[in-house]
């Protein structure tokens, strides 16, 4: 800190002082003995701050303290002159040139002061948690430097929040220990409720899929953002359903899956039964993702027909299964096996050529 001088205070506290001094058990007398470094912790530094072995004189006032939490210097010899003039003489130096005093403080930081301010309105009006709160001061209040003895705790007095200007006033008081009233510390501006969200990095085309690089995550106003921001693991990989803008916060509603088939795409058409797995050449009509029905043509058959888009570029058709013949009846005329010479079951062999059977 820069040192200061300190000013003298002879006109505010200059009274006729016996010139006593402490005597030790012994009753010789012990000299007095400056202090090259003092600490006072209130704004008045008197004899026996300054000087060891004061006696009856310690409690005079002789010097204005510095300012809160910083440290001034003073010349031994306007020292030694302002003891005089109250009777203190004899006074070894040690050879100082100087001492210094230091006034102690508390300081509170303005994190500490956001962060008091923050709780005091969690929960106040529709606000939602300390944590979540964006506070704009009117003042910007910088770290509070306060006498050292106010020990207490911050304790507000008064909370006012008006949501529709998002305005606040909040009071505090700090109490301390020499019984003097508490310290008031009070502070307004405005406090808005704040999300993480996904932010986009750059201009997105519709139908684009998100990539890492293009989402950062940010805090933004719960009103800008909605009842359903988009978290950033939840925005990439996906693909945008419109035109977004830089700079934008993502909602869900913004986004969906990623289109595993486009129009006019050429795709492989899967037919597949029990027994039976059978791949064709086909076009897609619609553009779909994982899960969506999709209209295809069929390039061998010619002929439009719908499927499930089951993975990039590939559409599955439901075939049915052909109904199992009637078993005939041991007895009809037209069996002409019994019981016990029943047909062993046919193989059917798994075919992926397009031509192996004919699909619609």
């Amino acid at each position: 800190m820069i040192a200061r001088p300190l000013l003298l205070a002879f006109a505010l506290f200059a009274a006729p002082v016996s010139a006593a001094l402490a005597q030790t058990r012994d009753d010789t007398i012990a000299a007095p003995v400056l202090r090259a470094n003092v600490t006072v912790s209130g704004d008045i530094v008197r004899i026996g701050d300054v000087i060891d072995n004061a006696g009856s004189v310690a409690q005079i006032a002789i010097y204005r303290a510095p300012d809160l939490g910083t440290t001034g210097s003073l010349p031994v010899a306007q020292v030694l002159t302002a003891l005089r003039a109250h009777q203190v003489i004899g006074v070894d130096t040690r050879d100082l040139k100087e001492i210094s005093v230091t006034r102690l403080a508390r300081t509170i930081e303005g994190k500490d002061l956001e962060a008091q301010v923050a709780r005091a309105l969690e929960h106040r009006n529709g606000l939602g948690d300390a944590a979540n709160l964006s506070l704009t001061f009117d003042r910007d209040p910088g770290d509070i430097r306060l006498d050292a003895a106010n020990t207490g705790s911050m304790r507000p007095t008064s909370v006012r929040y008006e949501p529709r200007t998002n305005r606040f006033e909040v009071s505090f008081e700090i109490s301390n220990e020499n019984g003097s009233p508490p310290t008031k510390l009070s502070f307004g501006g405005t406090a808005i409720e704040t999300v993480e969200a996904a932010v986009l990095a750059r201009n997105v085309e519709r139908n684009e899929v998100l990539k890492s690089s293009d989402v950062v995550v940010e805090r933004r106003p719960k009103t800008e953002v909605g009842t359903d921001p988009a978290g950033r693991d939840r925005a990439v990989g996906m693909q945008a359903r419109k035109q977004l803008r830089a700079g934008q916060a993502l909602k869900v509603a913004d986004l969906a899956k990623p289109d595993l088939v486009q129009r006019d795409q050429n795709v492989t058409l899967i037919y597949e039964v029990t027994g039976l797995y059978i791949t064709a050449r086909g076009k897609a009509i619609d553009n779909g993702t994982e899960g969506d029905v999709v209209s295809v043509l069929n390039l061998q058959s010619k002929r439009t027909i719908t499927g499930v888009v089951t993975g990039r570029g590939q559409v599955t058709i439901s075939v049915a299964a052909p109904r199992p013949a009637p078993v005939s009846d041991a007895t009809s005329p037209s069996s002409s096996l019994g019981a016990a010479e029943s047909t062993a079951p046919v193989a059917v062999v798994s075919v992926s050529s397009p031509v192996a059977a004919k699909p619609e």
